[in-house]
């Protein structure tokens, strides 16, 4: 199974930078426990390619309307913000 994600790198509100990463994905079941498990699972998969990601999460449809689940601060900024467009995949 191949799975879009964005990495991308936007600048913090303290001044900082924060390396993201938002995979196109959501667990089977869609309970917060399973999504987070998934989460967990693309998050690592991307590091372990060398990618930088301090905050993550998921992008999927629910009854038609976009929805995020991950890090708050990332999901508060995605909601604002929009879908960033896929620039890496990963083969699952």
């Amino acid at each position: 199974m191949r799975v879009n994600f964005a990495h991308l790198r936007q600048q913090a509100q303290s001044g900082g930078w924060i390396n993201f990463a938002v995979f196109e994905a959501r667990s089977f079941s869609g309970s917060d426990s399973d999504n987070a498990g998934l989460l967990a699972q693309l998050t690592s998969q991307a590091q372990a390619n060398r990618l930088k990601i301090d905050q993550s999460a998921l992008a999927f449809r629910s009854n038609g309307r976009l929805q995020f689940f991950g890090t708050k601060p990332l999901v508060e900024f995605l909601s604002k913000s929009g879908l960033p467009r896929w620039n890496h995949h990963l083969d699952r």
